[in-house]
């Protein structure tokens, strides 16, 4: 079998940037399951937001993709924490099965209403004009946006993981969540401490909504598309595994992309053969710790 090796590269860049999509989205559900053992099934909707919070931003207001990359995740941030505030809050302690039904009715409700106003079909976003073009690397032509995100992607994915593992303020939203109990008899707000935590996952999905935007085009459905593959990856990684979901975002990516090329009909079912092989021989993840 002869081997294009630009056809080869050019899968290998479109498994990278997907993989730059699974990582930002599937870090967002690591951090609200590891922390608050909600199962948010609303993430697909809320990354679809961020990306139509862009839109309205650019249309409406005249303002561009760079400050868009800021306010829309903190916007549908926002609106993410007051779903905690009046909905997710009552169900704390249930079953996991509660919060998976209210998230996914929230998602139903949330994409219903964005499709009842702008259909199905997807509206242009354009890419900014300082990252359009493209560099011609000898083996391969990248287009200049799809190396940005995967840069931008992997430097979020590496400050959360910081932030959460090693600093005062992420050892603080750990134990709050371990021991809420404790940590209240240090004078913290545990509460406040829990709804900035979903507020910062369901920021990250909008941000990767955002970075999506010039490449997917804006949808009601873009999120419905990809939250099976994100949830797929959480499980192999590892359920609430933080740096797992980062890993096994950016290499099912790439493995996806590698499937395109060699295998192209095993291509979308590839993610979802592994999850059962990774279930079969530690069903607790690649990196997540047995119960």
């Amino acid at each position: 079998m002869s081997i294009n090796l630009q056809a080869l590269f050019a899968q290998l860049l479109v498994g990278l940037i997907n993989g730059s999509f699974y990582a930002l989205l599937s870090l967002g559900l690591a951090v609200i399951f590891g922390m608050l053992n909600i199962i948010n099934f609303a993430h697909g909707a809320l990354y679809m937001m961020g990306a139509f919070c862009a839109y309205f931003l650019l249309n409406a207001l005249n303002i561009g993709y760079w400050p868009a990359l800021i306010v829309a995740p903190v916007a549908v941030g926002i609106f993410g924490m007051i779903l905690e505030r009046t909905m997710l809050k009552w169900i704390s302690g249930l079953d996991h099965l509660y919060g998976l039904l209210l998230t996914f009715g929230m998602a139903l409700i949330i994409q219903g209403v964005f499709q009842n106003y702008f259909g199905s079909s997807g509206l242009p976003y354009a890419i900014p004009d300082v990252l359009k073009g493209g560099m011609n690397l000898g083996f391969m032509f990248l287009p200049i946006y799809r190396g940005w995100v995967v840069i931008f992607s992997l430097i979020v994915c590496l400050l959360t993981w910081y932030l959460i593992e090693r600093t005062r303020l992420g050892a603080n939203l750990r134990a709050a969540t371990e021991n809420p109990t404790l940590v209240r008899a240090f004078g913290i707000n545990v509460p406040r401490m829990i709804t900035l935590t979903y507020g910062l996952g369901v920021g990250l999905a909008a941000l990767a909504g955002v970075l999506s935007a010039p490449i997917n085009q804006v949808r009601p459905l873009m999120g419905a598309d990809l939250i099976i593959v994100v949830f797929a990856v959480v499980v192999i990684g590892g359920m609430g595994s933080i740096m797992g979901s980062i890993i096994t975002g950016f290499a099912l990516g790439i493995v996806e992309g590698l499937t395109k090329y060699f295998y192209p009909e095993a291509s979308n079912t590839v993610v979802f053969v592994l999850m059962v092989l990774v279930l079969l021989i530690k069903p607790s993840g690649l990196t997540g710790r047995a119960a």
